[in-house]
């Protein structure tokens, strides 16, 4: 049985419209003019215990509004949500206690008092042992190295800091399910890779169960095997990573330098060949021709230098897909 279960979810807001100029301000001020916008239609989707998946999307797509959902802070129009046999909104706080959530743009921790107090706070909130929060904490704090931060208030935190800490406090409680709602954002490169190989770890290490809601396609790559696009508030693919590249990018590249400059061969399998001066780039279906046969074939007949298999960068790929889709 799933973890987490969603059927048919559907949540729409009502947004205010004002006419531009002195005359719509007037108007405005007069007569409300609202329309209707569907953030999720009709969404339904499984995760069993233990996964990480990727959900992705662009601004506006519906992404934050599923996860504020399934964390029971939004109550939707329409269709059922079951987390761990409850519905987030009806139970919210036997289902709060299951879980964690970070919101990359928004902090739990107290702003004007030390990290270690927002810490206490929250042990008292979650209702967790003295002992068992002690030890947890001590496990966290020695993972994500913040020894140093916890006497620190939380706005005099960089915000590689800070998020560091928000993870710690959403997983304070040991909760089944975590939560991100892009918690890169703004980090810098050392900062990303620690936290990615936090949650790699908590995910593997203690079965935790993540849904990750990203811009950034590195920790997409890097964290998760499956993934779920969203565009326009409909679930437009739920699979394997792999298999969003094969549709979205099928081919791939070699990279090749020649001694000398050469005209253009003929290889076979190449779907396109780009010559300048004496680099190559041949692009191929490993579908349809495998890698070693096209590198058989130019080695063959070029007087190979060096030679690069590549993949194309993920964030293009993700990006002509949304070209596709009309996202």
């Amino acid at each position: 049985m799933a973890q987490i279960s969603l059927n048919e979810i559907s949540k729409t807001f009502k947004v205010e419209e004002r006419l531009e100029g002195k005359l719509g301000i007037i108007r405005g001020a007069l007569v409300r003019k609202t329309k209707e916008i569907k953030a999720l239609d009709s969404i339904s989707f499984e995760i069993n215990e233990g996964e990480l998946v990727g959900y992705i999307g662009p601004n506006g797509a519906g992404k934050s509004t599923t996860v504020k959902v399934m964390s029971g802070i939004l109550t939707p129009e329409s269709g059922r949500c079951e987390i761990m046999g409850r519905t987030p909104w009806k139970d919210r706080l036997n289902h709060v206690s299951q879980i964690g959530v970070v919101f990359g743009q928004r902090s739990q921790l107290w702003w004007d008092v030390p990290v270690n107090d927002s810490f206490d706070l929250l042990k008292d909130i979650y209702d967790i042992p003295a002992n068992r929060h002690k030890e947890r904490l001590n496990q966290l704090v020695d993972t994500m190295n913040i020894g140093t931060l916890l006497k620190t208030p939380v706005r005099q935190l960089s915000l590689g800091q800070r998020m560091c800490c928000e993870v710690v406090a959403a997983l304070l409680h040991n909760p089944k399910i975590l939560f991100l709602d892009e918690p890169t954002i703004g980090l810098d490169a050392v900062s990303k890779l620690a936290l990615r190989e936090f949650l790699k770890n908590e995910n593997k290490q203690n079965g935790v169960t993540m849904i990750l809601t990203t811009h950034d396609m590195d920790d997409i790559e890097a964290l998760c095997d499956r993934v779920m696009v969203i565009g326009h508030g409909k679930l437009l693919f739920n699979g394997k990573l792999d298999g969003l590249k094969r549709q979205f990018s099928p081919l791939r590249c070699i990279h090749a330098i020649t001694e000398n400059p050469i005209g253009e061969t003929s290889i076979f399998g190449a779907v396109k060949i780009d010559v300048i001066d004496r680099e190559w780039t041949v692009w191929f279906d490993p579908v349809k021709t495998p890698a070693h046969k096209i590198v058989a074939e130019m080695a063959e007949k070029l007087p190979l230098v060096d030679i690069t298999i590549v993949e194309r960068d993920i964030d293009e790929m993700i990006a002509a897909m949304y070209r596709e889709m009309d996202l």
